[in-house]
């Protein structure tokens, strides 16, 4: 088995993310109060997406579901800005994230042969608009990403279990996501 976790962040690595890492789900820490940050809309899809608070379940239910997997394979993307408030450079790095996803979970569904729950940076972006919005369900419900956030996952803490580091520096957007299995 280890072999194919060598595999894996092979793969991811030479696919575009900065580092990856597997550890124990037991390790990563979850902080049911981080749901009060999406309570406040601070990123203003309260409400608006289906993987995105409350519509994604309960924190609680939802921590207990991420904790029934046994490993995380941790990835980190980091893309360069031009300064602290190149706001398309941040956005460019985020695309740039959702397609590492993409590719990771085409790499898993391959080489892991058990059920995955995988999380990434923020909320869903598969579709332009969510259907939430037009209350409609939603279009591709087994594609659909929920952040690690939404999960209640300390994403800084999570990094440093990882050996990553959660700022990668001045001039830098530091995006993760993790990808849970058995």
């Amino acid at each position: 088995m280890r072999a194919v976790y060598e595999k894996l962040i092979k793969n991811i690595t030479e696919n575009g993310a900065y580092k990856a890492s597997i550890i124990n789900v037991s390790d990563i820490p979850f902080e049911p109060d981080l749901r009060k940050a999406c309570e406040s809309n601070q990123c203003g899809n309260y409400g608006k997406s289906w993987t995105c608070p409350p519509d994604v379940g309960d924190i609680y239910e939802l921590i207990e579901r991420a904790k029934k997997y046994k490993y995380a394979l941790v990835y980190q993307t980091v893309s360069l800005l031009e300064d602290s408030y190149d706001f398309e450079g941040m956005q460019a790095g985020l695309k740039h994230h959702d397609v590492i996803t993409d590719q990771i979970a085409k790499s898993a569904n391959q080489e892991i042969k058990t059920p995955i729950l995988q999380l990434s940076a923020g909320g869903c972006r598969i579709c332009d608009i969510c259907a939430k919005k037009n209350d409609k369900p939603c279009r591709y419900p087994d594609k659909a990403l929920a952040s690690l956030e939404a999960y209640g996952i300390f994403v800084a803490k999570m990094a440093e279990k990882a050996g990553m580091k959660y700022i990668n520096g001045v001039g830098t957007v530091t995006y993760f996501g993790a990808l849970l299995f058995n």
